[in-house]
Parts: C-alpha cells; structure tokens; sequence
C-alpha cells in the first residue's frame, strides 16, 4: 500500500504542477488579451517570439481541427490508462515514469479546457511554429523523456545480456582470453 502512495504521489504531484501551472497561464491570457490580440515586453520580440491569445479546437499545436469530441474521449482514455499502467513500471525506470506523469498532466489540462469552455487556450507562439500552450509542450517533452527513456533501457538491457553471455561463456571456457577479461577478478580463479 505505501508503495502505491508514494508511486501515485509522484504521479499526480507532477501532473498537478503541470495542470495548476497550465490552467493559471491560460486565465492569464483569457483575461487579459482579447482573442487574436498579441503582446510582447518588447517590439523588437514580435517577429520571434509572443503571446497571442488563441483557440484550438484539434489537437497539440493545431493539428486536427474540428475533432474536439475525439481528442476528450482520447484524453479520457490515455489518463486512464497511464493512470492503470504506472505502478507497473519499475522506479528505476523513471525517465519513463515522469515521461508518464508529465502526458498526464499535459492531457487533464487540455481536457479541462475542452470541458470547461469547448476548446483548448493555446498563447505560446514562437517563430513560425504552431501556437501552442503549457500542456502541450508538457506531452511533447513527456514523449521526448520517454524515447530517451525507453532507449537508455533498451541500450541497458542489451548491456546486461552481452554481461550474462560473457559470464557464461567464462563458465563454459575459463582459458577463453575473452572470458577472463569480462570476469571479475575474485571469480577468475574459481
């Protein structure tokens, strides 16, 4: 039991922190920029980077527009199933673990906007890039944490299997050259 406490205290303390942050930066826009309107501290700043109050009604970054009723359901289901799924993943795979709290609190934050007022607030704008929004660049951080995640732990699986097969093959061969070298000492005599 106090493992699931402390598993799903991770979980939802990340995920909080990145709904609380991103509900309150959303107000901020809704309350103080017209829709369409665009501020900057700075002029000079508009052509690289500002704040436009804007509504998506799509996906991240304005992907698929017009899909709302989609995207909630598939919100719904993704935090489920993260929610269901993250015990289950070891603690000493926590790239994997914050890379799942932080699509979490990405997808509650979109969900409440879609909930709440029927489409998402997106006010980041940078460049020519798509305008998107706190939780949004929390889902595209999460899945970037989670390909390194997921490739940092195949590269250690792979690493622990070439350490077995050598290991063995020092059992089967101790004269092997090969063999003695990936042995540790106290086991080379033996």
């Amino acid at each position: 039991m106090k493992k699931l406490v402390k598993d799903y205290g991770f979980l939802f303390g990340v995920a909080g922190i990145v709904i609380v942050l991103d509900q309150w930066t959303k107000s901020l826009v809704r309350n103080n920029l017209q829709y369409g309107e665009i501020w900057t501290p700075w002029v000079w700043m508009e052509n690289y980077a500002r704040i436009v109050h804007w509504s998506n009604t799509g996906a991240a970054f304005g992907m698929f527009q017009h899909l709302g009723d989609v995207f909630r359901m598939l919100a719904f289901v993704v935090s489920l199933a993260i929610i269901y799924y993250f015990p289950r993943v070891p603690r000493q795979d926590w790239p994997i673990r914050l890379a799942m709290a932080l699509q979490l609190g990405g997808a509650v934050g979109n969900l409440i906007d879609r909930l709440v007022i029927g489409s998402v607030t997106d006010f980041i704008s940078v460049g020519n890039f798509a305008i998107f929004n706190v939780a949004d660049a929390a889902i595209s951080v999460g899945v970037g944490v989670l390909l390194l995640g997921m490739w940092s732990k195949d590269r250690r699986d792979q690493a622990e299997k070439e350490q077995l097969a050598a290991q063995e093959q020092a059992v089967l061969d101790p004269q092997a050259p090969e063999a003695l070298e990936t042995v540790p000492e106290d086991a080379q005599g033996e």
